[in-house]
Order: C-alpha cells, then structure tokens, then sequence
C-alpha cells in the first residue's frame, strides 16, 4: 500500500486511537438533535449516534403551517368512497399505493395535532383498510387490484383496479403501503370494537403479502411483475429506499424471506462507499432514498453489521448525504441558477420536459419526472429543485434544513407555496419557449410545478413531526413485525437493546470507527472521481 504523507498522519493518528479507545472504553457521548454537524470538507472524527433524549429546538411559525397544508392533501385529495390517494393533485390521474401508505400515517399526525377527531380518522382508516383487504386479487390484466397480497402501483381513483397496462405489480410501492398499514395497526390501540377491527385488517393484509414469490432469484426480492410479461428482471440490492422492503420481508410471520436476503442486500454497499462533497457516506444520489425508510423506522443507536463496522449508523449516514447535497449546491459544477447555501434538493421530481437545449452554450439534458441526485452513482441534475429533498431531511441536520426552507419560501413561495404547501419543484434556470409536460413557465422566474405529489408530500410530514416529538417513530417502535425485522438484519443497539442489558463499549467498534476516520481523512487528501452512474431502476 502506497502512503502519501496525509495518509501517514492519519494512520498513525488512527492507532493512537485504537490504543486508547481499546483500553480505555470511554462511553460515547450523546450528540444532541441541534449538535452542529460537520461542515463539507475533511470528514472530523464522529462517534455513533445515540437516540437523543431533549426534545428537538422550537421550529420557526412556517413549520406549523406547512404541516397543516400537507396534511390537508391527503385529507381532502383522497377518496371518501374507498380511501384511496391520489398520485399527485390537481391532475389526480390514477391512485398511488405509495401515496395511501403516507395518507394511513398522515391521519393520526392530524389526530395528535387537533385537526380532525380520532373518530374520523378511524372511520378513514378502517374504510381505506377494508377496502384493499376486499380488493379482488388474482393473475388477471385487468379487473383486479392486486396479486399474491401484493397491489399494482398505480390504481384507478373509483374502481381500485390496476390502472393501465403500463403498471406493475410493485414490491417497494406494496412496502410503502404495508408501512401505512402497521403504523395504523400500532397508533389505534384503544379498547374499541372499531379500533380492534383496524388492527385486524392490518394484520389480515400484511399476513396476506407472500414476499417470498417475488423471490425469482432468492434471496433477493425482484423489483415486481407484470400479468403479460412475468417477474421484472431487477432485483432491489442495496443501497437505496428498499431497506424497508426487506426489513417488512423479514418481520413477516407467514411468508418471510430469509435472513440471508439480507447480507446479500448489503453485499454491495461498498460499490456506494466512499467522500463526496466532502462527507463519507454509503451515497445514493436521489435524496428520498436517504429519507423513505427513516419515515417509520428510528434508525439513530441501532446498526447491523455494515454500519457497526463503517462506526456509524443509518441515520448519520443520511445526515452525512443531506450535507453532501447542500455542499453539492453550493458548488454548483453545472452552474444553474439560484443553487447555493439554502437552495438545494434533488431527489425524484417532477420536471419541465424531456428535452435537450443548449444552456449557456452548452448542450443539457431536462427531464419530466425523474430521480435526480448529486453522489457517487446514478447521478442527474438538470436544474430541479425539490423542496421535499431538503424538509423532510429535518430530523438529519435542522441546522441546514431550517434556513434552506425559509429561503425557500421567502424567495419563491409567492409562485411555489399555496393550498398544500410546497408544490413538488421547480427550476429557475428552465426558461424555454417549448410546450411543457407539467407545470409553467414563471416570467423572470423559470418553470414551476402545477402539481404535488403524494411520495413527496408524505416525508414532509411525517418527518416534521418525527424531529417535533419522533411521533411516527415512537409508534412504530411498538410494532413487533417491525421489531422482528430488523432484529433478523441483524440490528442491535439503541431502543432495540433489552431493558436489562448492559455493558462496556465495544472495543473493536471503536477500533473500526477510528481506522474509518484514518481512512477518510486519506481519502479526502486525493481528488474524488465520481463513479459512471449505472442505468436508472424503472420509476
């Protein structure tokens, strides 16, 4: 191995702190909800996470509002005959199970903060619930809603059948939905007959999901199917949103796939390893791949193996990542307008147009909805902007996130914010005369949405309220589907230890945490490449 003399320094600085946290065992300290994070550059020596027991910093008045307008999408845009969400809104082409799973969880935020009654909610759930419990099944291309427990993703907004021959047969959009379903199960857990009746529908579909035929190359899950063409040819490895999928696998009680699938999910983590934009991370450049799975799931203080080696967890890695994005911004290599200190955000979003124009005097490609992202792979940026990569990273860095919001809607909100909230993106540097797929041009100000969307409405709002109280987390914690999941990955640590158990830091984590610090700190003495991104998953 070939030392320069930065990575001298910081080997050596690395043993001297295996020596002492090895016998020493210092216990770690708590890093509190508003510690100030790194700032981009040299990655500094960063012990793991433990959940934080002070309540989180009082959020600026906008905060408030914004979750009182996300919250009403999902109550005033679903359903009332079925429960069913739509995608997006106003357009509201088709429903979105995704979108059903963030409305499920949505409800009970409004319960908690006095903007409906919890006998409405419950009406609202047990009717959504019923509904996909006596949704027809079966093989069919059409006239039914799902198969195997698993639903299509898209679903006509009356009939709940599989929308068009386009839509899959979705095994993360089915998680997304299941995500919903077991937080209802574990949040209405009152001595009410109708209370009862949720938790056993809950239970009923869930049971129902056989994740274990997806399984066409085991032990991972492919990606869906199609009634025409069969299984997809594409498996969920990691690393991105389908964490949750396999955690929700794993948990089932009646057709779990094995553990296994695990270690083989994470078997390519390392292929997504490494410094951007200054943070050491496992990348994956569109942001809600950071975000879906920390929707429902308390990640800070628990780690599987990959993490306890690497000396963080997943929740730090998403801070790390929401740092990545701002300091990307603020970098801004392609030069698009208004990107900086507090304007940043990409993930998947809507978009202008596919299409190619030259800007300034270069050749750029935009896209229409899209997973854009800034990172080591599978990189796009086009210009877009999407609020919801910034808000619903709240609980991961509030240090960054509460100005860019307030930047964001003090600079753009008179076109960008209104009946729900943030509308899904917008792009300052698209001023094209061309005809659009979605939104409007805004003179002197580049293109807008004219829609949201409920996949990124939904972190909006549950994370909010996980950096106020972790609400959705706290619940979710209850759930033993949720908590055998994570513990066949291979989770320990944190709300996840015994009551009763105790004992000394682990040397050899503190070891691998201090070799991990050496080992950025020589990284970031040499210039980073970015990897070739690899083709995109189908959306």
């Amino acid at each position: 191995m070939r030392f320069r003399p930065a990575r001298v320094h910081a080997f050596l600085a690395a043993l001297l702190a295996v020596c002492f946290l090895a016998g020493c065992g210092p216990q770690e300290p708590e890093r509190k909800p508003d510690a100030q994070a790194p700032k981009p550059g040299p990655i500094a020596q960063t012990p793991a996470p433990v959940p934080s027991k002070p309540g989180p910093p009082e959020l600026p008045p906008l905060f408030r509002d914004i979750e009182k307008r996300t919250f009403q999408f999902f109550w005033d845009t679903t359903n009332e005959n079925n429960g069913l969400t739509p995608d997006r809104f106003p357009s509201r082409p088709f429903a979105s199970i995704a979108s059903v799973g963030f409305a499920l969880t949505a409800y009970p935020i409004g319960v908690e903060n006095g903007w409906l009654s919890r006998r409405q909610a419950v009406d609202r759930t047990l009717l959504t619930l019923k509904f996909f419990r006596d949704a027809p099944q079966g093989p069919q291309r059409t006239g039914k809603t799902g198969y195997h427990g698993f639903y299509y993703h898209f679903l006509d907004m009356q009939t709940g059948h599989r929308y068009e021959p386009w839509v899959e047969l979705s095994s993360i959009d089915t998680a997304l939905l299941m995500s919903g379903v077991l937080f209802a199960q574990s949040y209405y857990d009152r001595d009410d007959p109708r209370e009862k009746e949720i938790r056993d529908v809950a239970d009923e579909l869930y049971k129902r999901v056989d994740w274990t035929w997806l399984q066409k190359r085991p032990p991972l899950i492919s990606m869906g199917w199609y009634p025409e063409s069969g299984f997809i040819q594409h498996d969920w490895a990691g690393y991105n949103e389908a964490m949750l999928l396999y955690i929700l696998a794993m948990g089932s009680p009646t057709h779990p796939v094995s553990p296994d699938a695990w270690q083989v999910w994470t078997r390519s983590y390392d292929l997504s390893w490494g410094v951007f934009q200054g943070q050491e991370y496992l990348s994956f450049a569109p942001h809600f791949g950071h975000q879906y799975s920390h929707v429902w799931i308390d990640f800070r203080g628990i780690r599987d193996d990959y993490m306890r080696n690497r000396g963080i967890d997943y929740f730090e890695n998403s801070r790390r990542a929401t740092y990545a994005q701002r300091a990307y911004a603020i970098e801004n290599p392609m030069k698009w307008k208004e990107y900086g200190e507090n304007v940043w955000g990409l993930t998947a979003s809507d978009g202008p147009q596919r299409t190619t124009q030259y800007y300034q005097g270069q050749e750029r490609e935009f896209r229409h909805y899209s997973a854009r992202g800034a990172g080591l792979r599978d990189d796009f940026d086009d210009g877009t902007i999407a609020p919801t990569a910034a808000i619903a990273s709240l609980p991961f860095a509030p240090e960054i996130v509460i100005p860019a919001t307030q930047a964001i809607h003090e600079r753009y909100g008179d076109y960008l914010y209104s009946s729900y909230g943030f509308l899904d993106a917008f792009n300052p540097s698209f001023d094209y005369d061309i005809p659009l797929k979605t939104g409007r041009l805004v003179p002197d100000k580049g293109w807008v949405a004219s829609d949201y969307i409920g996949i990124d409405q939904g972190p909006i709002l549950a994370m909010i309220a996980n950096y106020r109280n972790e609400f959705v987390w706290k619940t979710m914690k209850r759930n033993p589907y949720v908590r055998k999941g994570l513990e066949l990955a291979g989770f320990e640590g944190g709300w996840l230890t015994p009551r009763n158990a105790s004992g000394p830091p682990d040397p050899k984590a503190a070891a691998a945490r201090a070799i991990g610090v050496a080992e950025s700190r020589a990284a970031n003495a040499e210039p980073q490449t970015p990897e070739a991104a690899r083709p995109q998953p189908p959306q």
